[in-house]
């Protein structure tokens, strides 16, 4: 598993393609050209993505129905492009002369291909795999955290009331798992502003230790639980999650706990040491919400959900490209496809 892992990242798109010197070493150079190339490289690996969109799924009788890939397209566009409808659909007639779409929507069309069940299946499925090209850089540690958007634009920022909870009910949360080194987002879920941090662990970690080789896994306070930290043991991973002050090292049927706790107790210089990962989970919502916004502008649950899944898409691809020059990542979307393990939502 793990070689196939580091198989996918040798993949068929040829760095010269975008003009990237294969041997030039990190400098700023190499970061100036990933951001002036970025929003045409982003086009192409959005369109790349959207290619392998499996529309069995969706419903494509009536009159003039687009394809879940057409939908996610002119989405990821509108996410990257952080703006309104009106104004996007310049930049979707762009792309229509490009090859890139068939067709351009209406305004209130692209609103509506939000409010679509298939379209959050799909976005699930794109954000692991968009992270996937990554798996030679990501192999050692994780951070899972969660983060807030605001269900409208004026509302405090989440990290104003994080405690004030009878707030949070005009958020949606966004649960994720990053990578500490490129601080992309391996798997996210997406909930109401009032929903727990800790039940998201389990199915979060499953999720990444399936397509990624984790070794460590960092989570704040929230996450600090016998039955979070057993299951990271099950799945060989050692959890670094401190302990409340109340907390006591009697394993109760987790050894890992009792392990874990005298590790924090007796060597906190190396706990911390490993903890200080967990920063990158921050470091990544900070990136999300400083590009595409800390705020979603759709009124509907699913549309919403929809939306913060667009904004982390987004991010991934960004990050991606960043990393194709300083880190000579090569992508191939569609042989990491054939390696990704899916999970079950």
């Amino acid at each position: 598993m793990e070689d196939e892992i580091y198989k996918i990242t040798q993949g068929q798109k040829k760095l010269s393609e975008w003009g990237v010197e294969a041997d030039k070493p990190f400098n700023w150079s190499a970061y100036n050209n990933s951001q002036t190339k970025e929003k045409i490289m982003f086009i192409e690996l959005l369109n790349d993505l959207c290619q392998l969109v499996d529309d069995k799924d969706s419903d494509m009788y009536g009159r003039d129905r687009k394809s879940v890939a057409h939908k996610i397209f002119c989405i990821g566009l509108k996410a990257y492009s952080n703006t309104s409808s009106r104004r996007l659909i310049s930049e979707l007639e762009l792309c229509k002369r490009k090859g890139f779409l068939n067709s351009v929507p209406h305004f209130n069309t692209v609103l509506n291909y939000l409010d679509d069940i298939n379209v959050k299946r799909v976005l699930n499925y794109l954000i692991e795999l968009s992270a996937l090209p990554l798996a030679q850089l990501e192999n050692q540690s994780f951070a899972i955290d969660s983060t807030g958007f605001s269900e409208r634009k004026y509302l405090d920022r989440w990290s104003v009331i994080r405690q004030e909870y009878s707030k949070h009910k005009a958020y949606k949360k966004a649960h994720c798992i990053y990578g500490t080194k490129s601080n992309v987002v391996v798997s996210a879920i997406i909930t109401d502003g009032n929903s727990a941090d800790s039940p998201r662990f389990k199915e979060l970690l499953s999720s990444a230790s399936r397509n990624f080789d984790v070794k460590e896994i960092t989570a704040d306070l929230a996450y600090s639980s016998r039955e979070n930290l057993q299951h990271a043991e099950n799945l060989n991973i050692t959890p670094f999650i401190p302990f409340k002050k109340n907390a006591i090292g009697a394993s109760k049927g987790a050894t890992i706990w009792n392990k874990m706790y005298k590790h924090f107790k007796n060597n906190p210089d190396d706990f911390l040491k490993h903890y200080h990962a967990r920063s990158n989970a921050e470091s990544g919502f900070f990136m999300i919400k400083q590009r595409f916004g800390d705020f979603v502008r759709c009124k509907t649950d699913l549309s919403q959900t929809n939306e913060v899944l667009a904004k982390i898409l987004c991010h991934n691809i960004c990050v991606l490209i960043q990393e194709v020059f300083l880190s000579k990542i090569e992508t191939d979307f569609f042989l990491c496809a054939k390696h990704y393990v899916a999970q079950r939502r």
